[in-house]
């Protein structure tokens, strides 16, 4: 597990680059990525894919509210098991004034998609509290 908090800590990802353009984590498959057949849970790919869109789409919209995710579509084209690297890209298709849409692709080391999928994202009114700021910075400073 990573210090990050939450389930990214959890699934034990690196950020790699952050931005309102561009989202890059990198993750290793461990044991609380299975199913118990031995292979990458799909949840794992989903949740990696709903974080890194979430991280970028709220950094695009910045003090003006809180973007929150209200529909994640993932589709699963090969197996990863215990030990291989994933890396989860993340870029948007569209930033609007109420919503955004992003595609993002998690492919194993040797550069093959393992899965891709869309995540839409809604820009709520609400302002983000303190520590969503605070949060938000300290990711955007490293």
């Amino acid at each position: 597990m990573t210090a990050l908090p939450g389930l990214d800590g959890l699934l034990d990802l690196e950020y790699l680059e952050i931005g309102a353009e561009r989202v890059v984590a990198r993750w290793t498959v461990g044991p609380q990525h299975l199913q118990p057949f031995g292979i990458v849970h799909g949840g794992a790919y989903c949740s990696a894919h709903e974080s890194t869109a979430s991280m970028g789409a709220q950094i695009w919209l910045g003090t003006l509210g809180i973007a929150v995710g209200v529909n994640n579509n993932t589709d699963f084209l090969r197996q990863a098991g215990k030990g291989e690297v994933i890396t989860t890209t993340a870029v948007p298709i569209h930033q609007g004034r109420k919503q955004q849409l992003w595609r993002m692709e998690s492919t194993k080391a040797d550069g093959k998609a393992v899965a891709i999928g869309q995540v839409r994202i809604q820009n709520l009114d609400t302002p983000p509290s303190d520590d969503v700021i605070a949060g938000i910075m300290k990711f955007i400073s490293k």
